[in-house]
């Protein structure tokens, strides 16, 4: 797993120096862009707002009974844009699109495609890797953006629901714990998680050999890897952020 952490950051040097001599491509960083994000958006906001709803329906009677249902919407809001938003929606993010990304390199991989653009004097991690790395690492921020507000509207739906708390009572509870803060290091987490699902996902499937039967495989390396990394990586961010324990 060192060596494999070792050779993700070989690549994403690698990524960007190929983007620094201007050879990453608008058009392509976009079409990444749509299999990345846009396309996985529906499953990322569904996963984060049935999670919203669950949490909902599990404390707002508590809060009810010991009289503090008002600030029922504050806590769910720092819940879901701290951790729950971010978090879920990555692991959605890395399921679909990730294990795509892999499968996808694994194949150009032993059908020798990555040969032929050796051949044609073409630096293949960097035409293979940059154009993904820039568009998950633009785009998975506004996924997290919308999953954070899709997750808040659907706590306050199931609160008026279950225990008939206003609307207005809820959200004046978020903005009254919610802090630009938390926002900013909400989007932290998407850019750096969208760059740990691509390297993470493109370095596995890169790895691929012995022909097509390892490309499930590494399919499912990759989908293991990637969570893995995001998990560190979301408890590494948190620590620095809430806790200074560095």
């Amino acid at each position: 797993m060192i060596n494999f952490l070792g050779l993700c950051i070989q690549n994403f040097i690698a990524a960007v120096k190929y983007t620094l001599k201007g050879n990453v491509k608008f058009s392509s960083v976009i079409s990444n862009a749509t299999m990345i994000s846009y396309d996985s958006l529906p499953i990322a906001l569904t996963i984060v707002f049935i999670a919203a709803v669950v949490i909902a329906l599990q404390v707002s009677k508590q809060f009810l009974a010991s009289g503090a249902e008002s600030y029922v919407g504050g806590f769910l809001a720092v819940a879901l844009i701290r951790e729950l938003a971010p978090g879920f929606a990555a692991l959605a993010i890395s399921a679909r699109a990730g294990t795509a990304i892999s499968a996808e390199i694994a194949n150009m991989k032993v059908t020798s495609q990555v040969d032929a653009i050796k051949t044609l004097k073409v630096e293949p991690v960097g035409y293979y890797f940059a154009p993904r790395i820039w568009a998950a690492a633009i785009t998975i921020p506004c996924v997290i953006v919308f999953a954070e507000l899709f997750g808040i509207l659907g706590g306050m739906l199931i609160s008026n629901i279950t225990i008939g708390l206003h609307p207005n009572k809820y959200m004046n509870s978020v903005w009254l714990f919610l802090n630009t803060k938390d926002i900013y290091v909400s989007l932290f987490k998407g850019v750096i998680f969208g760059i740990i699902i691509t390297t993470v996902c493109a370095t596995q499937g890169y790895l691929t050999e012995n022909g097509a039967k390892n490309v499930g495989i590494s399919t499912t390396q990759a989908a293991i890897k990637s969570t893995i990394f995001l998990l560190i990586a979301d408890l590494i961010i948190s620590s620095l952020f809430y806790v200074n324990l560095f």
